[in-house]
């Protein structure tokens, strides 16, 4: 259901949502498109799987080991700003163990990966959570800082915005 159509098209990401959302048992299926060969059916899952914890997020958390683990190691953008936006979602619900390794793959993406939505989405999450983890906020300060300066003007924006939140938090 995730191939064909135009790679920037949602294609039909939403009707495998809907799918995984009326039988939950199904996510073990949309979760192993992640290995598929075909980048947009990575894309797509990326997408559904986001859509998923956004509505459920209890549906993610048994996966949140594997996401750590298989996903984070997937070398594509749309896997790692997901995964940023997951970790996000589901902050609350991880066990210290986990939100340690969400961290290792958040500040590892913040600082090897240089696609735009990563750089974005990671950085908006760690500083979400940086607002109540001061060890995590003198880490991530001085590096939305330097993106401040950053030439992408989406990177830079958001930079300039998140500073203003960790000042005020």
């Amino acid at each position: 259901m995730l191939t064909g159509g135009h790679p920037n098209s949602l294609g039909r990401t939403v009707e495998v949502v809907d799918a995984v959302l009326a039988d939950p048992d199904r996510l073990d299926e949309l979760y192993a498109c992640y290995t598929s060969a075909d980048e947009v059916v990575r894309l797509r899952t990326s997408n559904a799987l986001k859509r998923i914890c956004s509505r459920r997020p209890e549906l993610l958390v048994p996966y949140v080991d594997r996401l750590i683990s298989e996903v984070a190691a997937v070398p594509q953008p749309s896997a790692q700003w997901t995964l940023s936006q997951i970790f996000g979602m589901l902050g609350d619900r991880l066990s210290p163990a986990q939100r340690a390794g969400a961290l290792r793959v958040m500040k590892r993406n913040l600082d090897e990966n240089h696609d735009w939505i990563v750089q974005n989405q990671t950085m908006q999450t760690l500083a979400e959570w940086a607002t109540t983890d001061e060890e995590l906020k003198a880490w991530v300060r001085p590096r939305i800082d330097a993106r401040v300066r950053d030439a992408r003007r989406s990177i830079a924006k958001r930079a300039v915005k998140l500073r203003r939140s960790l000042d005020d938090g």
